[in-house]
């Protein structure tokens, strides 16, 4: 008795399951009914794969900015600070600051 033969799929197939999956790898790889490193491996060998995945990961972001930004719109505290925490650094919205240094450093210990 031959054991049956795994189906083949092409660059199209995997960048066609990765994008109804939202790139989500692991759903995309369940639904083909392959493992997430056959996927993984046809994204690094098929860059119509690789961007497919991009390009599903990126309009999932941008769906997620638009909830964020009617939530901001709906006056939603937690969005506002969020988004200010986040964006509006250069304007002072910072629970702390960020110093960097260049050059030489020297620190004195000093003990009782």
């Amino acid at each position: 008795m031959t054991k049956p033969r795994a189906k083949r799929y092409t660059a199209a197939d995997y960048a066609k399951a990765v994008t109804e999956a939202q790139g989500l790898i692991s759903v995309a790889a369940r639904r083909l009914g392959i493992a997430r490193s056959t996927i993984y491996s046809a994204i690094k060998k098929h860059a119509s794969v690789r961007e497919a995945v991009e390009d599903a990961r990126a309009r999932t972001t941008d769906l997620a900015e638009g909830k964020r930004f009617s939530k901001i719109s709906d006056g939603d505290m937690t969005a506002i600070i969020f988004y200010l925490k986040t964006q509006g650094k250069a304007r002072g919205y910072v629970e702390r600051a960020e110093v960097e240094q260049s050059g030489d450093v020297t620190i004195r210990v000093i003990r009782d």
